[in-house]
């Protein structure tokens, strides 16, 4: 699923001290941008040694987690046609692990085999001459989607199944954020503690900011004419994630669509929230996260962030609202990690 945070990256980067470098990365991969800030406080670094590093650790995770990639681990995977268990790298053994518990903590809302209603629904692929699905095509497609009856993980050895030979793995919703990790374990094997990184919105910051302060990180108002930051969030430490039903949708005979699939319905949420960030020990816990609350929405999210102990931030469209048309909500994790406990 598309990824939308954020970031009007709102930080005061101040002049940094004379014995201290900032170092600055920023390119393409996975299909969206990165960009990274690092302080190396001995300023003897070589910023060439460190480019082309974090660029080998972010072909390698393309290489495991890229469905846009057709000789990638999981689209080699995809295209097998037996039920058989097939051997897999530790590292997507870790991101698929990952997935199933969060599928099973969110009710079944995340889920990485969706992609047939995805592309039912004609997000990403969609013409303006595209029907709404009947609710057989519907039905069939549930039919072949389905994490938890439709994959089976072992480990030692790690291996991965299919409950049908027709089901897909699809990693949108949590592969950036894993690759923002990795990227962060290549920046601290150079001793760096200082640093953010960003991909497509995912992110995870340590240390401090140039100015010596916790990163600050902008939440941006989910209004799809509006570019407004809506709340700043301080961050050190943790993953963040953001998703947003406010850009990539449809309308069609006065119907709003939104790309968030209900797993168990099928069809796009109707609920009224619109974002969702989500603070986490890892961005790809965060972005899976995300993903997952969306689909709930902010009621049932709610019990599900305050059961699981979950950093989040719903943001709500509200009519009462009569300046910009939206709430927010936080649980009380969320208000404990900004208040620093």
């Amino acid at each position: 699923m598309e990824r939308l945070l954020l970031l009007g990256l709102v930080m005061v980067l101040a002049a940094c001290q004379a014995d201290t470098a900032k170092l600055e990365f920023s390119g393409e991969t996975m299909g969206t941008t990165y960009s990274i800030v690092a302080l190396d406080r001995t300023a003897t670094l070589e910023e060439d040694e460190i480019k082309a590093a974090i660029e080998r650790t972010l072909s390698e995770v393309n290489a495991k987690m890229s469905n846009w990639d057709p000789n990638s681990e999981i689209s080699r995977f995809n295209a097998i046609e037996n039920t058989e268990p097939v051997e897999i790298s530790p590292e997507l053994a870790k991101v698929m692990e990952a997935a199933d518990e969060v599928h099973e903590a969110s009710l079944g809302q995340f889920d990485v085999t969706l992609g047939p209603l995805i592309e039912l629904w004609g997000f990403g692929a969609r013409t303006p001459e595209s029907p709404v699905p009947s609710d057989e095509s519907i039905k069939a497609a549930l039919d072949s989607v389905g994490q938890s009856k439709g994959l089976t993980l072992t480990r030692d050895p790690a291996t991965l199944s299919k409950g049908r030979s027709d089901i897909s793995v699809y990693l949108a919703a949590i592969a950036k954020g894993y690759g923002v990790d990795e990227v962060a374990a290549t920046i601290r094997g150079f001793g760096i503690e200082d640093f953010m990184v960003e991909i497509g919105g995912d992110l995870y910051a340590s240390g401090s900011n140039p100015d010596g302060q916790p990163w600050r990180i902008g939440i941006e108002r989910p209004d799809a004419t509006d570019r407004a930051v809506e709340e700043v969030v301080t961050l050190s430490g943790l993953g963040m994630a953001t998703s947003g039903d406010y850009r990539n949708y449809f309308e069609e005979d006065g119907v709003r669509y939104s790309h968030i699939i209900d797993a168990v319905t099928g069809r796009p949420v109707t609920h009224k929230t619109a974002s969702v960030t989500v603070l986490a020990e890892s961005a790809m816990l965060a972005d899976a996260w995300a993903t997952a609350l969306l689909a709930l929405g902010e009621q049932r999210g709610m019990e599900v962030s305050k059961r699981h102990d979950l950093a989040v931030f719903f943001i709500v469209r509200d009519d009462s609202s009569a300046e910009t048309g939206f709430s927010s909500i936080v649980t009380p994790r969320f208000e404990a990690a900004q208040a620093g406990k």
